[in-house]
């Protein structure tokens, strides 16, 4: 038996018993009892390989499957109630696009940057970019998603303008680096990949990146960019 059929042999017993005691039961026969007349004898027998029905397991082995099964479980039950876009009724097709997204910008598959122009709570337009995943890492978009508050750039994201005030606000974010002062505009590198995003709508937003406009009522201008990186994890 290959590495790989012992692993599955092993992954096979480890989800069938709760115990590794109950494991080791399940190999003895009555025989064993009956000349033995030691069940804890009898498991230990089992556990050295001396008696048994079937695949031979180290505790250890066991135990350390055991957890590893149940860290992956907890991760994935942790990882389903961070999507905050679950179970919302959205309506609007800006909403709609980040509840598709949110998933895949948790996990890294893609990564999402959002431009936004429209007026802040004071009157005054406003347009940016954000990081959708580091955004989702660092705040609560429950109040986005239930329709609570409407998502608008800050002076923290990847860019900030205040139409009004003329202030702009350039910052670099874990996954991008922003590339202000260039012939070609702004651009963003990915850091992952190192590859550029280029957000001027009259050219190519670059290699595995995509522009997609979105109509919505909620903003005057709205605009989704999605890079997938190709760099092997």
């Amino acid at each position: 038996m290959d590495q790989e059929e012992r692993l599955t042999a092993v992954d096979n017993i480890v989800t069938q018993f709760n115990t590794y005691e109950d494991f080791l039961d399940s190999q003895i026969t009555s025989v064993d009892l009956y000349y033995l007349e030691d069940e804890g004898l009898a498991r230990q027998l089992v556990e050295l390989g001396y008696r048994g029905t079937g695949e031979v397991v180290k505790r250890e082995d066991f135990e350390a499957r055991k957890a590893a099964i149940e860290i992956a479980r907890l991760a994935e039950r942790t990882q389903k109630k961070t999507l905050t876009s679950a179970g919302k009724d959205l309506q609007d097709n800006f909403l709609k696009a980040l509840a598709v997204r949110e998933e895949d910008n948790h996990n890294g598959k893609v990564s999402t940057v959002i431009f936004i122009r429209d007026k802040n709570s004071h009157g005054q337009e406003v347009s940016g970019y954000i990081d959708y995943a580091h955004r989702l890492k660092i705040e609560d978009f429950e109040v986005y998603f239930s329709g609570k508050r409407r998502l608008l750039p800050k002076p923290t994201d990847m860019s900030f303008y205040n139409w009004d005030s003329h202030i702009a606000v350039w910052n670099s974010t874990p996954n991008y680096q922003v590339i202000a002062d260039n012939l070609q505009g702004l651009l963003f590198k990915y850091k992952r990949d190192r590859k550029i995003l280029n957000v001027d709508p009259k050219v190519s937003p670059g290699d595995n990146s995509t522009r997609i406009p979105i109509q919505t009522d909620l903003y005057i201008q709205a605009v989704i960019f999605d890079h997938i990186s190709r760099r092997k994890t």
